[in-house]
């Protein structure tokens, strides 16, 4: 009986760190972007923070507090993006809220929009209006088939009914009341994978549905790329798609995205205090690192007065995704 070798080809990913013609390095601060916990509502199947109602993790009132004092301290930040879960649910929403607000900046509250129909959150709408809060709702598709099978039954009627909601009081009308979209593509059953659609096209196609059939306006329209993080890469290894969508990511990698890249000029804050270059590198525990290798804390920041104690970014191979194509971020496609 003779041995027969079955040679295995395992595909070869390129060190996202090694096709980059030099380290990334953090810019000014001018972001800082706040996961108040894994409370939420909803459990996505796309979700990277594997948030859903079963979820306790949440802000402390001690890390609160700290990032209350590192938003008064800091003039430099220009922008306090709230996320979660849903971060409405977590502790210390409305006083980082009303902190940031005071002082002038301005707040991105990423709402899921059906959070406004539990107990305890109907107020959220005119509350939003009142502190002009720049909402970023989540709605991965107009049609409601596709949203439902990301998000849970009934999910997109819910959203659209807060959609109206929000629209009636006065936001995507007013200019001091931006409401803007996010879409995600379907997760991939094979190995046809795609990127997102060309973001200014399809928030055109969004705005003339939603006006057509439900009297909805908005603002802009953001395309982010599932990256293969949280249950996107869970799912991704039970389909055994996640070395071939990584390498799809990486062939479609375009440098002129690098330069924009939201890990730039932000921070990424936990619920536990600890500080990362992006919401990814935190899902993933990769943690921003000082110029002498020390992992950053809200408290260490604090101590040492200044916001920029970080030299090059942490990165792994999942920064393709947001370097594939057009690019990817918290604010949809990096370049046109």
């Amino acid at each position: 009986m003779s041995n027969i070798q079955t040679n295995i080809f395992t595909p070869v990913i390129t060190s996202f760190k090694d096709k980059l013609t030099s380290p990334l390095t953090k810019k000014s601060i001018s972001v800082l972007q706040i996961n108040l916990g894994r409370r939420c509502n909803l459990a996505c199947n796309h979700c990277h923070v594997e948030a859903s109602p079963k979820r306790v993790e949440e802000l402390s009132p001690e890390i609160c507090q700290q990032l209350i004092t590192l938003i008064h301290q800091f003039p430099e930040i220009e922008i306090v993006d709230l996320t979660g879960g849903a971060p409405e649910m977590n502790y210390g929403f409305k006083p980082l809220l009303e902190a940031a607000k005071s002082t002038g900046k301005q707040v991105i509250v990423r709402s899921n929009l059906t959070i406004y129909f539990e107990e305890g959150f109907g107020d959220l709408p005119e509350y939003f209006a009142k502190h002009q809060v720049r909402v970023v709702a989540s709605l991965p598709c107009y049609l409601a088939d596709n949203v439902d099978k990301m998000r849970g039954h009934g999910v997109f009627d819910a959203s659209i009914t807060a959609l109206q909601w929000l629209n009636k009081v006065g936001y995507g009308k007013k200019s001091d009341l931006i409401l803007d979209l996010v879409y995600n593509p379907p997760l991939p059953t094979s190995e046809k994978f795609s990127l997102a659609p060309e973001q200014t096209k399809l928030e055109g196609d969004y705005k003339r549905f939603l006006q057509e059939h439900f009297d909805i306006v908005f603002n802009n329209l953001f395309t982010i790329t599932n990256l293969p993080v949280g249950r996107t890469k869970i799912y991704l290894e039970r389909k055994s798609l996640h070395t071939s969508y990584l390498q799809f990511l990486e062939s479609h990698f375009n440098h002129s995205t690098v330069e924009h890249l939201m890990c730039g000029n932000e921070l990424s804050v936990d619920y536990l205090g600890n500080v990362y270059d992006c919401d990814f590198n935190q899902m993933m525990n990769l943690p921003a690192k000082t110029g002498n290798g020390e992992s950053l804390t809200v408290s260490k920041l604090l101590e040492s007065g200044t916001l920029d104690l970080i030299t090059e970014i942490q990165t792994a191979n999942y920064c393709y995704g947001c370097t594939a194509g057009c690019g990817s971020s918290c604010g949809g496609a990096l370049i046109e």
